[in-house]
């Protein structure tokens, strides 16, 4: 069986990636292959890297304040390159009220601070094995 192929992105203009690195490193020990993407990455770039990676999960981490404009934009460019079934998770600071907004776009996991890393590792492994069991 292969492992889950995760992208981690940062997206915006913040400069903060501490937490990126974090999971990066939690999702690595769990088994799968993580593709950190580095600062400052634009929607375009992420999906583009989701493409050549192959991969199952976009994760993004945004602190900015700028997930209602990032996520869907890169849910929108995964649908336009035909990659609707990658999963979307976004971390970072996010409002409790743009928690449905996000849903509604199609990201499927939203992991503030604090959140435990098996929630995360076990939401993602739930979540994709039977896409990557599939291939």
């Amino acid at each position: 069986m292969r492992k889950i192929r995760v992208v981690i992105a940062k997206p915006g203009l913040d400069g903060h990636d501490r937490g990126a690195k974090v999971i990066a490193r939690a999702l690595r020990d769990a088994g799968m292959e993580v593709i950190y993407t580095g600062l400052r990455q634009t929607p375009e770039q992420i999906v583009t890297a989701a493409l050549q990676e192959d991969a199952d999960v976009v994760g993004l981490s945004i602190l900015s304040g700028a997930h209602n404009h990032i996520c869907p934009r890169v849910v929108q460019l995964l649908k336009d390159r035909g990659l609707d079934d990658v999963l979307v998770v976004v971390g970072g600071i996010i409002p409790d009220v743009d928690v449905p907004k996000l849903q509604e776009v199609g990201v499927r996991g939203v992991f503030r601070p604090g959140s435990p890393m098996h929630e995360i590792v076990e939401f993602i492994e739930k979540s994709v094995r039977p896409r990557v069991e599939r291939t």
